[in-house]
């Protein structure tokens, strides 16, 4: 079988981008555009169903957002099949890329599995830990992935090829194609094994010399332009200076980078993601956004402090400050709406705290 050929997309080549920046989805569609890639759900779906079939599709979607935030992963499931049995016989081929569904409900089993990763950097970081299942069942795995990824995750040697994606037609045989994030609902996926999945990249630290045996932390501040609510201000991260034997290091890209203006700070030299990621392996903590870099940090296993809107995305569910999805990694949630002064004041807390337990002990 070949790839059915979708049409031209820009494609996830750079960290900052994320999966609705890349498709034009504004902030106010930011829920259903956050579901619909691991849900079955899709705009293009909606658009070319019936009327019935639509209003379904809008009921299952809601229902779906509500069992994953609580953790009800297998009621969610459930709801994903539905939505699978009504886009059956839909022709996806010309929808953008994020928009379309690939996987048909058919077993992967002792078949050549092509993986598409048709969503941002982060999201394919995340469900990559999935991948590895799928090769112990499939006669063979092929990952069809963004190029600035290949080389980090061929340290995770998760498939048994992995190849660069671009906006044409993969250049593979497969008898069976399913989408990244679509590999949640085929494995039907517990809260169980997303606690018992261990670190799953792995890099050399850089040769980082500590002063004067000083906190290193790195720190990310701005996401995705798609969705404004995830980045902060770097004023806002004024604070942070008046805090003694830190050693930050500005881990931001992008634009965002050449608007900090706090003073402090050193600036590590990161060219591609797998030079961010051995940068990342040398810190005691990061603390960043919900971006890419949270990502990373958490398939490392390095410890990371993850600053999240307060309408948070589906996937860090409600009210928790650890995540099934990185046991390293903590959730510091806005107390209100747009309250990241509220989210600094919690974090120099934490750090405060932090020190002193270090201090005690070589005290």
């Amino acid at each position: 079988m070949r790839a059915r050929k979708p049409p031209g997309a820009s494609l996830a080549d750079s960290r900052e981008t994320s999966i609705s920046q890349r498709c034009g989805y504004s902030v106010q569609r930011r829920e259903t555009r956050q579901s619909q890639y691991v849900s079955g759900f899709s705009a293009g779906a909606k658009q070319d169903a019936e009327p019935v079939a639509r209003e379904s599709l809008d009921r299952l979607n809601s229902r779906w957002l509500a069992l994953m935030r609580a953790g009800r992963f297998e009621a969610a499931w459930r709801v994903s099949d539905r939505a699978l049995q009504l886009r059956a016989g839909l022709d996806c081929s010309a929808w953008p890329r994020h928009e379309q569904f690939i996987w048909r409900g058919d077993s992967l089993a002792g078949r050549r599995v092509l993986i598409r990763c048709y969503h941002g950097l982060g999201d394919t970081l995340q469900f990559a830990r999935f991948v590895p299942q799928v090769r112990a069942i499939a006669r063979q795995t092929v990952l069809w992935v963004q190029p600035a990824l290949i080389p980090l995750l061929e340290t995770a040697r998760c498939a048994d090829r992995l190849l660069p994606l671009h906006a044409g037609v993969p250049d593979v045989e497969y008898d069976t194609d399913v989408e990244l994030s679509e590999l949640m609902h085929v494995l039907r996926v517990t809260p169980r094994a997303l606690q018992e999945c261990p670190p799953y990249i792995r890099v050399k630290p850089v040769d980082a010399a500590r002063s004067g045996g000083a906190l290193r932390v790195g720190l990310v501040w701005a996401a995705g332009e798609w969705d404004t609510c995830r980045t902060m201000r770097c004023e806002q991260l004024a604070p942070l200076a008046a805090l003694q034997n830190v050693d930050w290091h500005l881990l931001q890209r992008g634009p965002a980078l050449g608007h900090w203006c706090n003073g402090f700070g050193q600036l590590p030299c990161i060219e591609t993601i797998l030079d961010e990621a051995r940068v990342l392996a040398s810190l005691d903590l990061l603390i960043t956004v919900d971006t890419c870099s949270a990502h990373l940090a958490g398939s490392l296993g390095v410890r990371v402090w993850t600053l999240l809107p307060y309408d948070a995305d589906w996937r860090w569910m409600q009210s928790q400050s650890a995540t099934l999805w990185y046991p390293s990694m903590r959730l510091i949630r806005q107390p209100a709406p747009g309250d990241w002064g509220g989210v600094v004041s919690q974090v120099i807390a934490r750090l405060r705290a932090h020190l002193d337990g270090r201090r005690a002990v070589t005290d």
